[in-house]
């Protein structure tokens, strides 16, 4: 089971403050047990809303909202992607994320969908055509 766990936003993230040393050294740790433990899929932070920008799909056309955002609360300043057995699994590694009083207040762990929660309408010709792009991006990422 995959498991995106995002690390929500806060005034701090959106100023673009960054984290202190000492927090950044408790991270590169946390992400080495992570990748010792063959968990880590992916982690990265996030810059600022201020740099990016939101797509709006809505009456056939799009539209193009640049940052910031006010809603810090709602906003994510990181993630990681974990592989593990299970929620429970997913909750205890999100339980051991280095953390001061002031640096988090809150992370969301979600499950990301495999091919086969889709049931028969993701056919074996579709998952494989799936599995052959994932590792074509995989080989291009090498």
């Amino acid at each position: 089971m995959r498991f995106m766990i995002l690390i929500k936003a806060n005034a701090e993230t959106e100023a673009g403050v960054l984290p202190s040393e000492e927090m950044l050294a408790a991270m590169g740790r946390y992400n080495e047990e992570l990748a010792k433990a063959g968990v880590m899929l992916a982690g990265e932070g996030l810059q600022p809303s201020a740099k990016g920008a939101r797509v709006r799909f809505a009456d056939g056309g799009t539209t193009v909202i640049d940052g910031p955002f006010t809603e810090a609360e709602e906003l994510v300043a990181g993630f990681w992607l974990i592989q593990v057995k299970s929620k429970d699994e997913a909750i205890e590694w999100v339980k051991r994320i280095p953390a001061t009083p002031d640096s988090m207040q809150e992370v969301e762990i979600r499950q990301v969908f495999e091919a086969e929660d889709f049931g028969a309408e993701f056919t074996p010709e579709l998952r494989d055509a799936e599995e052959r792009l994932r590792a074509e991006v995989a080989s291009q990422q090498s």
